[in-house]
C-alpha cells in the first residue's frame, strides 16, 4: 500500500515538473534562453534542438544572442526560429543571431494567460488521473483480500490529500507564470 503511495506521490509530482518546463516556454517578455527548447532544425538528416547546437545566452533584458558551434548552421537555425510560433525575427550578423524581445502588448498578455490556464488545465487533469490509477490499484488489493476495508478508505483519504496538494501547486505555479506575464 506505501508502494503505491510512494509511486502516485512521484507520478503527480512529475506532472507539476512536467508542468514547469512547459511553462518556461512561454515568453513574458522578458528574453529566456527556454523559449527555444521546443525548436528544432534539420542537421544532417536528423531534427536537433537548438540548445545542443549553438550556445544561447540572454546579453541583455530582452536580447537572446545565439551562438553556433559549427558557423554554417546559422542560417538553418535563423529558418527554424522563424519558422517557430514564437513570432519574432532574429538578426543575422554573419556570426551569432540576435533575437529581440519586444514589448508584448495587452491582448497578447491576455492570450498567453489563457495558455497558461490551459496547460494548467491539462496538468491538473494529469494529477487526476494518476489518482484513478492509484485508487483503481487500491481497489484492486482490497478485492483480493490484501487489504482490509479501513485500509483501503486511508488510503483513499491519503491520495485525495496528495492530488489536493499537487493540484494546489499547479494553481501556484499557474498564477506566478500569469503575475509574471502581466507585469510590464
Amino acid at each position: 500500500m506505501k508502494e503505491i503511495l510512494d509511486k502516485t506521490k512521484e507520478k503527480m509530482g512529475k506532472c507539476v515538473s512536467a508542468l514547469e518546463s512547459e511553462l518556461a516556454t512561454i515568453r513574458a517578455g522578458r528574453a529566456n534562453p527556454s523559449v527555444l527548447d521546443k525548436i528544432t532544425v534539420d542537421y544532417y538528416g536528423a531534427a536537433t534542438p537548438i540548445n545542443q547546437m549553438a550556445s544561447i545566452s540572454v546579453s541583455e533584458a530582452r536580447i537572446l544572442v545565439v551562438q553556433p558551434y559549427d558557423a554554417s548552421t546559422l542560417k538553418s537555425i535563423e529558418k527554424a526560429i522563424q519558422a517557430s510560433d514564437l513570432g519574432i525575427n532574429p538578426t543575422n550578423d554573419g556570426r551569432v543571431l540576435r533575437i529581440a524581445f519586444p514589448q508584448l502588448t495587452e491582448d497578447r498578455r491576455k492570450e498567453l494567460c489563457k495558455q497558461v490556464s490551459k496547460i494548467c488545465e491539462e496538468s491538473k487533469v494529469a494529477v487526476r488521473n494518476v489518482r484513478r490509477d492509484a485508487l483503481d490499484k487500491l481497489k484492486a488489493k482490497k478485492k483480493n483480500s490484501e487489504i482490509t476495508e479501513d485500509d483501503l478508505k486511508e488510503a483513499e483519504k491519503n491520495v485525495q490529500k496528495l492530488t489536493d496538494k499537487f493540484i494546489e501547486e499547479i494553481d501556484k505555479v499557474g498564477a506566478e507564470k500569469d503575475k509574471e506575464i502581466m507585469s510590464i
